[in-house]
């Protein structure tokens, strides 16, 4: 690299660096308000959160970037940068692009108000209260379809949103993916409505206290390879997983002492994330290669551990002793296969979190459709528990006895999360796929399970796709990994031989 282009090389690196600090540092304080902060210093401290915002923002949009990034726009300053360069500087110039159409004061007046909002969501649905929480998110959902009209909507404006959390995903092309997951699942979850086997469910009404599952959730992430020295585990109202840099990736979890599997699942699900983001190469910490590279291939990791992993007969042979001896008097006389059997029955359910791996699919379906409506459409937020509960009912045949447990019960729109629903079905759909792939190369892939040997998968799952960040798109990583592009059948397949063999089938 000649001297003009390494020390502009240099000072692009220090820019992006500060950038990342000052994002690591409003991370940091995120966390904070969602794992305890006091409730009377949430105002000031999503006042802060929007200053730090703004000043990161500030340096995004600044003139200093945009003459790096023209430099290096240059084609022969770009043949001679590496191609993980290259594509970092592509996704500062994509940022840089979409940020300096937004007014500085808009932004930093957004950033404030989804600070806000979450904390305001968690009182709500404490309550239940919409009302209290409505005119929060109508501001949102106004803002940002504001901000659509500045970045300039593609083929439809929830086309734009979309395409923030899994680059290139279209409303046509979701359209079509879950058309054909329909018409595959569907079927298959009427056979088990009219199936005449249940699993038994006594166990599972029983009350587990808190620290015999916060123990459990501790041992099952250090046996998937969650580096604690590298994070921690918290509780929070709703589970989620933050990377402030790979030595640094945090999560929680929520306890429900009638509910042993919602810890125990939620853990290896935000594990899942958290494997990824503490497994990225340590060469593009600092950048923002340093993360997933879409929502979809994260959400491909998080299910693949807390279904494909968890929720698989070896796991339970192997880990059920585990947990009983957490719970010997709940658990007396339980067998893993039946606990297994009890952790896979599928029912209509009201929560989206502890719903059963088939009908998860409907959840989403259903906030997509929503979010579908409010962009597209310009629904009225005021609307949203009236239309919630419809689909609900159609969809599931169930009505949500309150908004806690409905329009209320998910975190992601009171941080102006639209467009990131579809991630979790289409994670489902990736990680069906990597397992295809995964079982062809490692034909032990059960007896690992079974041994408790989960550190090859991990290494496995590192060395396709952990390592790479966002170095990688999320296409190239798919075909890398399986060697085809996204295709919705390995999950139908997956989940009819699954439930085929639970439930005793004639398909």
């Amino acid at each position: 690299m000649e001297q003009q282009l390494q020390e502009k090389w240099n000072g692009f690196r220090e820019l992006v660096s500060k950038i990342g600090s000052y994002n690591e540092a409003i991370g940091l304080m995120y966390w904070d308000l969602r794992t305890g902060a006091p409730r009377k210093g949430a105002e000031t401290r999503a006042e802060t959160i929007g200053l730090l915002s703004t000043e990161a923002f500030k340096l995004q949009t600044s003139d200093e970037m945009g003459t790096y990034l023209d430099f290096f726009a240059q084609e022969d300053h770009a043949a001679q940068l590496e191609d993980v360069d290259r594509r970092l500087v592509a996704t500062v110039k994509q940022e840089y692009d979409q940020s300096r159409k937004i007014p500085e004061s808009e932004f930093k007046a957004y950033t404030i108000l989804t600070s806000k909002s979450e904390t305001k969501w968690e009182d709500a649905k404490e309550s239940g209260d919409f009302d209290s929480f409505e005119p929060f998110l109508t501001e949102i959902v106004a803002t940002l379809r504001k901000f659509v009209g500045y970045w300039g909507a593609k083929d439809t404006p929830y086309d734009t949103l979309l395409d923030m959390y899994e680059p290139d995903m279209t409303v046509e092309r979701l359209d079509a993916v879950f058309e054909r997951l329909k018409q595959r699942l569907v079927p298959l979850a009427e056979a088990i409505a009219a199936s005449d086997i249940r699993p038994e469910l006594p166990f599972l009404e029983q009350v587990y206290p808190k620290e015999g599952q916060k123990a459990f959730s501790h041992f099952i992430l250090k046996e998937m390879g969650y580096d604690f020295d590298a994070g921690r585990l918290d509780e929070t109202v709703h589970p989620f997983a933050t990377g402030l840099n790979p030595g640094d990736v945090r999560i929680t979890t929520a306890y429900h002492e009638r509910d042993v599997l919602s810890a125990a699942f939620s853990s290896l699900h935000e594990g899942g994330h958290a494997l990824y983001e503490q497994n990225i190469d340590p060469k593009l910490t600092g950048t923002p290669l340093a993360q997933g590279t879409s929502m979809g291939i994260h959400e491909s990791q998080s299910r693949f551990w807390e279904n494909m992993v968890g929720r698989s007969l070896p796991f339970w042979q192997r880990y059920f002793g585990d947990l009983q001896r957490q719970f010997p008097e709940q658990l007396a006389g339980v067998t893993a296969e039946q606990f297994h059997f009890a952790a896979n029955r599928v029912e209509s359910s009201l929560i989206r979190i502890e719903a059963d791996e088939l009908t998860y699919n409907l959840h989403i379906i259903i906030r997509y459709e929503i979010e579908k409506m409010l962009f597209n459409e310009d629904l009225d937020v005021k609307k949203l528990p009236e239309v919630w509960n419809a689909k609900y009912e159609s969809y599931l045949g169930i009505t949500p006895p309150d908004n806690a447990a409905g329009v209320l019960q998910d975190v992601h729109w009171s941080g102006g999360a639209f467009g990131y629903f579809a991630s979790y079905s289409l994670g489902n759909m990736y990680a069906a796929q990597i397992m295809h792939t995964l079982r062809k190369e490692m034909d032990n892939f059960d007896e690992l399970i079974e041994q408790g040997n989960l550190l090859p998968i991990k290494q496995w799952l590192t060395d396709k796709i952990y390592r790479f960040g966002k170095s990688k798109k999320p296409s190239e990583i798919i075909f890398d990994v399986t060697g085809e592009e996204l295709n919705p059948d390995y999950l139908a397949d997956y989940l009819e031989h699954k439930y085929t063999s639970l439930y005793n089938l004639k398909l």
